[in-house]
């Protein structure tokens, strides 16, 4: 499952981890102009650990999903 809220200045993703245990924690997606931030909640270390992404970087992640194993140059 999840969710998509417009914010002000963001796009908010939220995944929700459903199914068989063990799950996860929540991950939320900011997609700001600038950066895309990756938050989880990490109950061992009582924290939310973030990855900060640039647009390149997200849309080379997007590509790399769908792709054989290999190296690869992305277009600039």
């Amino acid at each position: 499952m999840f969710t998509i809220e417009h914010e002000f200045d963001a796009s908010v993703i939220t995944l929700v981890d459903e199914g068989a245990t063990p799950l996860q924690e929540d991950v939320t997606i900011n997609a700001f102009a600038e950066t895309i931030t990756i938050e989880q909640w990490d109950p061992r270390t009582d924290s939310i650990s973030k990855l900060t992404l640039s647009p390149n970087q997200l849309r080379d992640l997007a590509a790399a999903l769908n792709l054989p194993e290999g190296i690869y140059h992305s277009a600039p």
